[in-house]
């Protein structure tokens, strides 16, 4: 456990290169623990431990003691700083958390800091039901490298239910491709399956519709199957690289 380090705050973008004005490739979310490849005064160069994703974040926030008890399971939970006294900050989805104290309605996770206890779950608890999940996000903006309720890309929303339920799943789509079993032959789909392009991936909600953060769109959206896969092969010139299904 030497190396082993975890976020102390809402949430850090994750940079390509130890720069502001780099590329934000993903987020570091409240509790996510990570191992420090290197560092400077500014910058800290990380590996996650979830899913061995490398980039740079600020040299701040994070700690090597921390052992987390519940996790957030609402969109964003929201902070307080005394009871019932709301504060303008929020623990996104999945934020994993240690208990101080608590009472009968929150749960105090770091000195004078609260959230409601109806906002999170123990930390082993399975949510079998990624439409739960999935739902959560709808309407919320798509932002490249996001991972919140303040933004989200494609292949995000789809690994937040693996993390989650603490199983490992890829972080970009190209991975994922390829961590994923399945094939392009079908032309039929139903509840679950992944369908996946060059660069993007939607979740099948049923035998019709399917939901992703879609960049056009500008957010999380469920669409029509077939309009989707038409309008992609029109417009960005993309078949279908593979279907594959949501393990749970």
């Amino acid at each position: 456990m030497k190396n082993n380090y975890f976020y102390k705050s809402s949430v850090s973008n994750i940079y390509k290169s130890p720069s502001k004005v780099s590329e934000i490739t993903s987020q570091l979310l409240y509790g996510e623990r990570f191992k420090i490849l290197s560092k400077n005064k500014n910058w800290v160069k990380i590996k996650t431990s979830f899913d061995n994703y490398i980039g740079y974040i600020k040299n701040k926030d994070f700690t090597n003691d921390h052992k987390p008890t519940h996790k957030v399971f609402v969109l964003k939970a929201n902070i307080f700083n005394k009871l019932n006294n709301k504060t303008e900050f929020f623990l996104p989805f999945a934020s994993k958390i240690s208990i101080i104290q608590e009472n009968k309605k929150f749960i105090e996770f770091e000195i004078n800091k609260w959230i409601k206890k109806k906002d999170v779950k123990e930390i082993n608890h399975k949510e079998t039901d990624y439409l739960k999940i999935l739902k959560l996000f709808l309407k919320t903006r798509y932002i490249w490298g996001g991972k919140t309720h303040e933004g989200i890309d494609c292949s995000a929303i789809l690994q937040l239910f693996y993390y989650y339920n603490n199983k490992f799943y890829p972080r970009d789509t190209k991975n994922q491709i390829k961590h994923s079993k399945g094939n392009v032959k079908r032309k039929k789909f139903k509840k679950g399956d992944l369908i996946f392009w060059n660069g993007h991936v939607a979740i099948c909600i049923n035998t019709k519709k399917l939901i992703h953060a879609y960049g056009p769109k500008k957010k999380v959206i469920i669409m029509s199957i077939n309009k989707t896969i038409e309008t992609i092969e029109r417009t960005a010139k993309l078949i279908i690289k593979k279907i594959s299904f949501i393990k749970h």
